[in-house]
């Protein structure tokens, strides 16, 4: 934080405290915006997660009762479709569910 004034009386020594305390403050408000942004942000991509942990446990089930499969067998299956089609796991597994609540 600068501070400029005109003249060398310009300031008093309270006006400098003040600038002080302020510079403080300020510091602290500073130090703390980049946790706190990482914060929000991690928790933002967990929620991500969660909700795509979901729709992939839905999509395996479905995999499940049709193929009548284990979970292991069931995400092998979802994994290679995946893969055979170059698209996202996520992304499948929403097709899967989509199609299956149509049905």
């Amino acid at each position: 934080m600068n501070l400029y004034a005109d003249g060398d009386a310009a300031l008093d020594e309270q006006a400098v405290e003040l600038a002080q305390t302020l510079a403080g403050y300020a510091g602290v408000a500073i130090a703390n915006a980049a946790p706190h942004a990482s914060a929000a942000n991690l928790a933002k991509n967990l929620q991500a997660a969660l909700h795509s942990r979901s729709v992939i446990e839905q999509a395996k089930g479905i995999i499940m009762g049709r193929n009548g499969c284990t979970a292991d067998e069931a995400f092998t299956i979802l994994v290679t479709m995946s893969q055979r089609r170059n698209t996202e796991l996520q992304t499948l597994a929403r097709d899967i569910v989509g199609r299956a609540s149509a049905d």
